[in-house]
């Protein structure tokens, strides 16, 4: 993934929303393992809410429920469930160093990570609803405001857990560990398979 310019990432806030700035770029890069569609509607799916976040009440909050329930209908299936745990475990497969046995069976790393972005939604949550009660004057603007310092508040938040001692990093990510019992499921092991090659992909990549 590309990094932010060093003067970025010496600065609060700001270095935070660069990087999920950058975290986007492979959805608009002309080349890509994912089609044009699938990148299409994961960016529709990222942009909507902000935008819904501008839309007269009540429409902004049914157009939230609707995108919502979208994304938890296209998300929450068996399938894509067992893939998010295939994803985790070859990623631990490749930091523990156990590529091999993971591809033949033999090991099985945890399907839940210390990374995923479903912790970081659970330490988003309790962030953006402080931030909603932050007196701020009533515009056009404010709904922005708030999304934007949530995402950097957050941010700055996900860097000092990700930095703890392993401990304190579990206790810190316990919400998000847990909500991982939802979002993903045990893969089988062709599903695995399918995750270690991403994976095999992404470190041929990154080590050209």
């Amino acid at each position: 993934m590309p990094q932010p310019p060093a003067v970025l990432q010496r600065l609060p806030l700001a270095r935070g929303l660069a990087r999920l700035a950058l975290s986007l770029s492979p959805l608009v890069r002309r080349t890509g393992v994912a089609s044009l569609r699938e990148r299409a509607f994961i960016l529709a799916a990222l942009v909507a809410p902000a935008l819904l976040a501008f839309a007269p009440r009540p429409w902004g909050t049914v157009g939230g429920a609707a995108v919502a329930t979208t994304l938890v209908l296209t998300i929450l299936r068996g399938p894509t469930l067992r893939l998010h745990g295939a994803e985790h475990r070859a990623i631990a497969a490749a930091e523990e160093r156990r590529l091999a046995d993971t591809w033949r069976g033999a090991a099985e790393p945890t399907r839940f990570s210390p990374r995923c972005g479903t912790n970081f939604a659970a330490l988003a949550l309790p962030v953006t609803l402080v931030a909603e009660r932050t007196p701020l004057p009533e515009s056009f603007w404010t709904p922005f405001v708030v999304l934007v310092l949530s995402l950097a508040l957050t941010m700055e938040l996900w860097r000092a857990v990700q930095s703890s001692p392993r401990s304190a990093r579990r206790l810190l990510l316990l919400p998000g560990l847990a909500l991982q019992r939802v979002t993903t499921r045990e893969p089988r092991l062709q599903e695995t398979q399918v995750a270690l090659r991403a994976v095999a992909a992404v470190l041929a990549r990154e080590l050209a």
